[in-house]
């Protein structure tokens, strides 16, 4: 570097990963008639800033910023057979949805407002809201919204503005993240959120349903829910709609390959996480969450919707159908601030579900079924697990108790090569001994025999 700088190279250096020099952002500064970036934050309480400067490494070349990522990678274990879900999991990705989804005019594209421009990007969203109407049955899906959590606490203001009423009802069997965005929704527009509790047999408890649904706008349920128990859908759309509310079905969209879709049972919103669909964990993310409806609430969807049509000459085109202007204009008045969309990650389910048609999706799901209620059979064999709910029917997650604490149970099967279920003292301190444990396509049964064998060490 140096020697760079004594060459006169040193601006060129430090331009490397930052695109404008420390003289270049004086001047951008001076131009908007300010000294220094800390007048930028004026209206920022003083008691609120750091007052120093951030703590970070000196700049580090390509080659070694590549040798530090490497052996940040190598700490990673890529060996464990996973029995995880929780909300994200571990299915098989053929290769040509990565390879097809990585396509410049996908990576590359943004927000469609110029729709002549656009038509690829909008033919896409076309696609996938298509997709997603038939995986679900509903009538009209949205060009998608950030992740599932954020299509429930949307869905939440649908409710609330289509009937006028403040006050929501949920199960508590809702993944304990969905609910915890609601929340965080709830308080910053004055709705008042009713949890449902969950009966003895992990479902919705129907006799608490029917009393928090009085005065309310409608009710959410998962199917299957967190517990992993399938929800008796039909009934509950039934009672809330007997109520005069709406009923949102959270769906794990891999289960509608042999689950009946949300609109087979009265669902007037389908909402879920698409993470199942071809996109890998991430550590968390990015995700993609959708949203369907019945054709008497397309208003009330957030986000944009893309359409269909022809131009002046016949020919086929497409373009943004409807999208509420409050949303860039008037965000004070808007029922949602839902502004943009996941389109590759959309862009990427909508690939995944197109290559695995009804047949895949179906023996995606048939696998999942079999492969949890193989795993489950297997631990009710082993002294020291008892599977909780075991009456009630699920899907591929189910919960078990252990005789021992469920962390310490995790620890030391994953010294043998198998990442358990997850222990539910995450969600709820006092169930110490509770784990949630899942099977997908990806495991074999093989690995399933050692899951078993390894959990009858530990448990010995």
């Amino acid at each position: 570097r140096d020697a760079q700088e004594s060459r006169g190279l040193g601006d060129v250096y430090k331009r490397q990963y930052v695109p404008s020099t420390p003289a270049e952002r004086q001047e951008m500064l001076e131009a908007i008639g300010l000294s220094s970036f800390d007048a930028l934050y004026a209206d920022v309480p003083e008691s609120l800033r750091l007052g120093r400067e951030l703590n970070l490494p000196g700049g580090m070349s390509e080659l070694s910023v590549r040798r530090l990522f490497a052996a940040l990678a190598r700490q990673n274990n890529t060996e464990l057979a996973i029995f995880r879900g929780a909300g994200a999991y571990h299915h098989y990705i053929p290769a040509a949805v990565p390879q097809l989804a990585s396509r410049s005019e996908f990576y590359t594209a943004y927000t469609p407002y110029q729709a002549e421009m656009s038509q690829g990007m909008l033919q896409a969203i076309f696609e996938w809201q298509t997709l997603i109407c038939e995986l679900t049955g509903m009538d009209v899906a949205n060009a998608s919204v950030y992740d599932g959590p954020t299509a429930a606490a949307e869905a939440m203001h649908m409710l609330t503005g289509a009937k006028r009423k403040n006050k929501v009802a949920y199960s508590a069997g809702l993944h304990p993240d969905v609910i915890a965005t609601m929340k965080t929704y709830a308080r910053f527009s004055k709705t008042e959120l009713v949890e449902v509790p969950l009966a003895e047999d992990g479902r919705t408890d129907r006799a608490a349903l029917e009393a928090a649904l009085a005065g309310s706008a409608g009710f959410f349920a998962a199917q299957p829910n967190f517990m992993g128990c399938l929800e008796e859908m039909a009934a509950l759309a039934e009672l809330t709609h007997a109520a005069g509310g709406l009923f949102v079905s959270y769906v794990n969209p891999i289960t509608l390959g042999l689950l009946k879709r949300p609109a087979a049972y009265g669902a007037d919103v389908a909402i879920g996480d698409g993470q199942p669909l071809g996109l890998p964990l991430s550590f968390g993310g990015p995700y993609v969450g959708f949203m369907a409806a019945t054709e008497k609430l397309v208003r009330n969807l957030p986000g944009r919707i893309a359409g269909e049509t022809v131009d002046a000459d016949g020919t086929r085109a497409y373009v943004l159908t409807l999208q509420a202007r409050e949303q860039h204009i008037r965000r004070e008045k808007a029922s949602s601030n839902i502004c943009s969309n996941q389109m590759l990650c959309a862009v990427t389910a909508s690939i995944y579900l197109a290559l695995m048609g009804p047949e895949g999706m179906r023996e995606v799901a048939e696998q999942n079924l079999q492969k949890a209620h193989y795993l489950a059979e297997g631990m009710k064999q082993i002294k020291g697990v008892k599977q909780r709910y075991a009456d009630t029917p699920f899907f591929n997650e189910f919960v078990v108790e252990y005789e021992k604490d469920a962390e310490l149970v995790n620890e030391a099967l994953k010294r043998r090569g198998i990442m358990g279920g997850v222990p539910l003292s995450r969600f709820c301190k006092t169930d110490a001994r509770g784990a949630l444990w899942c099977a997908t396509e990806c495991n074999t049964r093989d690995e399933i025999d050692l899951a078993l064998n390894a959990l009858m060490e530990v448990l010995a």
